[in-house]
């Protein structure tokens, strides 16, 4: 059940948005603004950190189950993106994460992610490659998946795609 969208007049502004939708913010990370060092990859070139940042969120509709977390950079110089993180079956009463979070104490599962393995793989833009976009999203899901650890990422973003019941998505950038 996807969440009510509206849109009104007031004072000669239109305000557009969509009621109980699922939201999530971060003290760590701001909607389009570079992050900290502290979220970069150590490796690969990289020597940052490899912290997952603190995540919250808010408003998870009526029937989710689990709850998922991806992080996927879109600019990757691959020709298919580049997957930073994959989170499944979390708990739908779990309503944050902190930052460097123990996915597995949190009851979830983590995935393969790009780097070749499972659990956070932080922001390593080549040098000189220009800004890249960081796409933190959590996705409300009807059921448990129970995917394999080893499950292609590629698959994983279909069928969270094809199964959310909502999802909301942070988004902040990184260069090197």
């Amino acid at each position: 059940m996807k969440a009510l969208t509206y849109a009104f007049f007031t004072a000669g502004f239109l305000f557009a948005g969509t009621a109980g939708a699922l939201e999530v913010t971060s003290n760590d990370i701001q909607e389009g603004h570079p992050m900290a060092k502290t979220f970069e990859f150590s490796g690969w070139g990289c020597n940052g950190q490899n912290l997952s940042p603190q995540l919250m969120w808010k408003d998870v509709p009526a029937g989710t189950k689990t709850l998922a977390i991806t992080a996927y950079d879109p600019d990757a110089p691959t020709g298919s993106g580049f997957w930073h993180w994959i989170v499944t079956d979390l708990p739908a009463t779990i309503s944050e994460i902190p930052r460097g979070a123990d996915i597995k104490k949190l009851g979830g599962k983590e995935n393969r992610i790009d780097y070749g393995f499972t659990g956070f793989g932080g922001a390593c833009p080549p040098k000189g490659d220009g800004m890249h976009r960081y796409q933190f999203t959590v996705w409300a899901l009807p059921k448990v998946l129970n995917f394999d650890k080893n499950t292609p990422a590629a698959v994983i973003g279909f069928t969270l795609n094809s199964q959310a019941l909502d999802k909301a998505t942070l988004t902040s950038t990184y260069t090197r």
